[in-house]
């Protein structure tokens, strides 16, 4: 029998946990705050700053917020930027993505402080990510790990099959399993065989954006299916991973809605209150 991964009900401990200790801290004098950019009209990028708004009022922190116009310029976005980068209220900033065309989203992201990198998509936090150093890691993956853990699935000396190599999930995913002593294969567009690459993994990740990808011949039984993809249908929600076929196969999947997708508002509420914290330290140390 298939266990369903309850991604909802961990990200719902971690925001609880989270806004304890944003009350515990305010006593110091800290309270976290999330500066969100939006540039632009697309309708799904709104709800999803929406949702990451909300969350960071309900725990507490303080909403910063700006909404660009669709037509605004390279000069527009970066003096945004450059303003909450200089505002010491602001503990983390959040340039949502996509953006509009005319825009050069990657020197954008990288004028955000690596201390306030809540997203941890610049240059200098995929650098830090490289090195296991400390620094902001990226939110999805961060929480594929969470789930993962959470679930008390061994990692070290696992075999994990990473399928996509984004610059969102795919890649820095990677680096956060090698770090945690598994043994990754990863397989992308140009994998001539993927079911040689995911069948004998201890744990399936499929983030590639293709709808129903992995089915019951890519995963051996008894594994692990984490689907990080969704998809809007005129039947609902659904991911990567053809979920019901799977039942009966895989020991534990995530499901969509409900899985991975809100570990990613969960651990940016943890990036948060992390950032909030490191730059405490760098002004304590500046006194």
């Amino acid at each position: 029998m298939t266990t369903t991964i309850d991604g909802t009900g961990i990200a719902r401990r971690i925001r609880s946990r989270v806004a304890e200790e944003v009350a515990a801290d305010a006593g110091s004098g800290r309270t976290p705050g999330l500066a969100t950019v939006l540039v632009g009209d697309d309708p799904a990028s709104a709800v999803y700053v929406a949702a990451k708004r909300r969350a960071i009022r309900e725990a507490g922190m303080r909403d910063f917020h700006r909404h660009l116009p669709q037509q605004a310029t390279q000069h527009d976005v970066a003096a945004v930027i450059d303003a909450f980068a200089a505002d010491p209220a602001v503990s983390g900033i959040l340039l949502q993505l996509p953006l509009p065309r005319q825009l050069d989203a990657p020197s954008l992201i990288d004028r955000i402080p690596v201390t306030k990198d809540v997203d941890g998509l610049t240059t200098a936090s995929t650098g830090l990510l490289a090195r296991g150093e400390r620094g902001l890691r990226p939110c999805t993956p961060s929480g594929v790990i969470e789930l993962l853990d959470t679930e008390s699935i061994p990692l070290r000396g696992a075999h994990v099959a990473v399928v996509g190599w984004g610059e969102l999930v795919g890649r820095p995913l990677t680096q956060l399993l090698l770090q945690r002593g598994a043994t990754v294969s990863v397989a992308h567009e140009h994998t001539t065989d993927l079911v040689a690459v995911t069948r004998s993994a201890d744990i399936v990740v499929v983030a590639t954006g293709v709808r129903g990808l992995i089915g019951p011949e890519h995963v051996r039984p008894g594994a692990v299916v984490i689907d990080v993809g969704i998809h809007r249908t005129p039947s609902g929600l659904t991911g990567d991973v053809r979920f019901t076929e799977l039942d009966g196969i895989a020991a534990r999947i995530t499901p969509v809605p409900g899985g991975v997708g809100p570990m990613t508002i969960a651990m940016l509420m943890v990036n948060t209150l992390s950032a909030a914290r490191w730059n405490a330290e760098l002004d304590a140390v500046a006194a």
